[in-house]
């Protein structure tokens, strides 16, 4: 059974290619053991029409016997005595195309490794392609002959890896019909760590009825935990009760927690054995020695192999052992197997105090196992609902969801509503959310009488309208949330820390700006600061000041050793990466993109998937890599029922992408839901999303001039008002279009001029660069070829540095319709484009490449008319009369 592998597939399919061409191939397929390397080739090969496959099997007690694959190969004994003689003797059998698969090849004899690696040399022309099956990691035991030979032909090696969540939740409905959430799929994935042997072994071994319930863990399969009982049973006293001890403490257990448990004065002598063994591995860090196993399944065939009475004691005494509060009281948890309403208590308690710290993770797990220990039935409902409000504050959406049926089915009421209002929010449903959250605030008959949940609902709404870019009632949600309660509690931390971003969309920047300067003295550490920096940050950059957004920003992401809540990294990640494109440092946005991307499909928060790929699509298109920006768009996408914050970035992106392709009226197509919105005021302040300017530059590049005029005086006197040095650059250089475009020459010049001193003083070579292209391309337009050149060759220095290839492109042609002097890099020396002056030049090429006229005067700024007329004058100096004629006249020169 065999699914993904599609990378796996296609390099493989490759390989053959390269041997239908008649160049023998030798491709290492590798990968752990069980990791399904066989059933990989196995399922290629059997797909190939029109090759012979050719297998053998290694066998370790064969290893020695010389030529024992060879033999299965030739089905036949072998009576040559030099490799080099074997290989004739199988070349001289293949009676075509040919695959010869050798599994284990680890385990083959030297003398057959040696005479396959002679025919792959001596099959000059032949259609053949090997691949032999090996681990990533050589066993000790391998003969060093033939590790020789494997290292000699590790130059194209197919890396065989892990299945991904999603491959294993396909694979456990093909192979038992079961649908695994995307929860449950990824802890599957945890626990065997991705191979598809142990596995399916679960998915078999397992109840089909169990997979629909919460697993807190999954046993490892039987088979494993065999093999884990005969090493632990070849073990002294003392090694065993070390690695028990360690099953019992859970992964990265310190040595010396280890020790105590197991009543062990010197654990150094059973450590030893136990590594010897398999079983422990150890880690050593500044004095401290940490203890994990090779994999979970092997921690989880430890655990189960204890009798209940005897892990129930090690769980008791662990509980006194282990330093952190959380860690003891689900060790207490796991020493009892009945309901504890005082436990259940305890873990409430502590629940409560790491939400105080914004630590979400550990809330939520308190709160969903003090749930299952607790024997009140109301209570029991109450506290799963506020656990999976707190996985949904950890950005853990794919477990929360395990929980939602179980909740629905509870009674209604204003916290059921709200937590399921929260988690449609994180999952961008916008309508949703309203309805919930609406009814939830509504349904409090006294907000004096429980404060706290009002507060919450409150912190919700804040939420939903930053989410909807709606500042004003942000401003008053989080006005309600301060009132309610103490400044202290998460539901006004987390409102107060995005108040001033409410403010500021508003257009009262000054108070935004003093609301943070005021409460950075109030703010704690861990969860708390992040979410101040966060905002903080993404305000910087909406103010112009990058460098400090980039520093707040980048203090926010970190999550693993400051208490932080992945939520908040995640909204850090994907401002950070908008800075640094602003800044210019788009190979570290690139990255940020990526890591953010890799996370948000762990954790299903939907709001900001587009807000993560917007940079990932803006910078793959301008470095015309059109493949990966759609992938970006594609994963970005939002629709005009989404909240504004996914719509926003999903339209600017998808208008950026084509802008760089000079589609102008997908531009618009695509920035048309944004103009349509009517609660727009989030939208247009300045700074924050830069569309205006994109849409008003399409309609002036598309003819509607006079439309763009009216477009965009709003937004001019806007950023005027504010003295947003950025916003007034961005539409002062399309109103220096409009000017250029209605023949006010000079005007264009001082607006261009203008827009270039407001970005001066500011690091952002993109928008100077995007400012000197227009600039250029208007003074070209106009007949001011000199000054053209000047700012374009401005425009093309800042392109080729940031590495936008798809304006350098531009730049150059821009540079050749001007007929000045373009450098080496834009010269053309054929006989006849010597004959056609640089503006015919600049559009027969783009014709010959397939534009059509609408799309060559986009491109150029110029007048469809104004494109006829060049491309008859072309025509007629080639003595051609079609496009296609003048397509194959540059293919020629080419």
């Amino acid at each position: 059974m065999l699914v993904g592998r599609t990378r796996e597939l296609a390099e493989l399919e490759r390989i053959l290619d390269e041997a239908r061409t008649g160049t023998p191939g030798l491709a290492l397929v590798e990968g752990p053991p069980g990791i399904g390397k066989t059933t990989l080739v196995r399922t290629f090969a059997e797909s190939l029409s029109g090759w012979t496959v050719l297998g053998a099997t290694c066998a370790e007690w064969e290893s020695h016997r010389e030529w024992s694959v060879a033999e299965q190969l030739l089905q036949a004994p072998v009576t040559a005595t030099e490799p080099v003689d074997v290989a004739h003797g199988i070349l001289a059998g293949l009676t075509g195309p040919t695959v010869i698969v050798v599994d284990d090849a680890h385990r083959s004899d030297p003398a057959s490794l040696q005479a396959l690696s002679s025919l792959i040399r001596r099959a000059h022309g032949d259609p053949l392609c090997m691949m032999w099956l090996v681990p990533d990691v050589l066993p000790e035991t391998v003969d060093e002959e033939v590790a020789r030979i494997l290292d000699m032909h590790r130059s194209v090696t197919v890396h065989v890896g892990p299945l991904s969540p999603s491959d294993i939740a396909q694979l456990a409905l093909t192979r038992a019909g079961v649908d695994l959430s995307a929860w449950t799929a990824r802890r599957l994935y945890e626990h065997t760590l991705g191979s598809p042997l142990p596995t399916l072994q679960v998915i078999d071994e397992m109840p089909r009825s169990q997979w629909q319930h919460w697993q807190d863990r999954f046993p490892a399969p039987k088979q494993h935990a065999a093999t884990v009982r005969r090493r632990l049973a070849g073990c002294s006293e003392e090694t065993r009760l070390l690695v028990e001890s360690a099953a019992i403490l859970g992964t990265d257990s310190s040595l010396a927690h280890a020790a105590s448990l197991a009543e062990l004065d010197d654990p150094t002598t059973a450590l030893d054995d136990a590594h010897t063994a398999g079983l422990l591995t150890m880690r050593e860090q500044r004095g401290v020695v940490t203890l994990s196993f090779p994999d979970p399944m092997t921690r989880a065939a430890v655990v189960d192999g204890l009798g209940p009475a005897r892990r129930q004691e090690l769980h008791a005494r662990a509980a006194e052992i282990v330093d952190d509060e959380g860690a003891s009281l689900l060790h207490l948890v796991s020493a009892t197997h009945r309901s504890d309403a005082g436990l259940a208590d305890r873990l409430d308690r502590y629940a409560q105090a790491r939400a105080s710290d914004g630590a979400w993770s550990d809330s939520a797990e308190a709160l969903i196992i003090s749930s299952r220990i607790t024997p009140d039935r109301e209570l029991r409902t109450e506290r799963l609902i506020r656990g999976v409000d707190a996985l949904t504050g950890a950005a853990d959406l794919p477990q929360a969801l395990t929980f939602v049926p179980e909740i629905e089915s509870a009674p209604g009421g204003p916290m059921r509503d709200a937590v399921l209002g929260y988690l449609a929010i994180q999952r961008g449903r916008a309508a949703e959310a309203h309805e919930l959250l609406t009814r939830a605030w509504t349904s409090i008959d006294d907000t004096d009488a429980d404060p706290q949940l009002a507060a919450l609902i409150c912190q919700r709404m804040v939420l939903h309208s930053l989410a909807g870019l709606r500042g004003d009632e942000l401003v008053e949600w989080a006005d309600r949330a301060a009132a309610l309660v103490p400044r202290a509690t998460p539901a006004a931390v987390e409102s107060a820390a995005v108040r001033g971003l409410g403010l500021a969309m508003t257009g009262r920047v000054d108070e935004g700006v003093a609301s943070y300067a005021t409460l950075s003295d109030h703010v704690g550490s861990g969860a708390q600061s992040q979410r101040f920096r966060m905002a903080e940050g993404w305000l910087a950059l909406a103010l112009d000041d990058p460098g400090r957004a980039r520093a707040e920003l980048e203090s926010a992401e970190p999550t693993a050793f400051r208490g932080g809540s992945l939520r908040i990294s995640l909204w850090a990640q994907a401002w950070l990466a908008r800075t640094q494109f602003a800044l210019g440092e788009w190979d570290d946005a690139i990255r940020t993109v990526d890591r953010a991307a890799a996370q948000l499909d762990r954790t299903g928060l939907d709001l900001l998937r587009p807000l993560v790929h917007w940079t990932g699509a803006q910078i793959h298109a301008l470095r015309g890599d059109r493949a990966r920006a759609r992938e970006h768009l594609l994963r970005g996408r939002a629709g005009t029922h989404d909240y504004a914050m996914m719509l926003a970035p999903s339209a600017i992106s998808a208008a950026q992408v084509s802008e760089i392709a000079a589609e102008y009226g997908d531009v618009l197509r695509h920035l048309e839901p944004l103009a349509a919105v009517q609660h727009r005021q989030g939208l247009d302040e300045p700074g924050f999303w830069p569309w205006p300017d994109l849409y008003a530059n399409a309609l002036v590049m598309t003819g509607r001039v006079d439309e763009a005029d009216v477009f965009l005086r709003p937004f001019e006197e806007r950023a005027a008002a504010r003295g947003h040095r950025s916003a007034m650059a961005r539409v002062g250089y399309v109103r220096g279009r409009i000017q250029g475009s209605r023949g006010d020459i000079d005007a264009a010049r001082d607006t261009f001029e203008s827009a270039l001193a407001q970005l001066a003083p500011l690091p952002l070579p993109y928008d100077r660069a995007r400012v000197s292209y227009a600039y250029g391309q208007t003074m070209r337009r106009a007949g001011r070829r000199r000054e053209a050149d000047a700012v374009m060759r401005s425009a093309r220095e800042l392109y080729s540095t940031l590495g936008a290839t798809s304006y350098v492109q531009r730049c150059d042609r821009e540079l050749k319709a001007g007929g000045l002097k373009a450098g080496e890099e834009t010269a053309d020396r054929s006989v006849d484009a010597v004959a056609l002056t640089p503006q015919e030049q600049a559009v027969a090429a783009l014709v010959a490449a397939g534009h059509t006229n609408k799309e060559v005067a986009g491109e150029l700024f110029l007048s469809v008319k104004t494109v006829q007329y060049h491309l008859t004058r072309v025509y007629a100096k080639f003595g051609i009369r079609s496009r296609s004629e003048l397509a194959a006249r540059f293919r020629e020169q080419e």
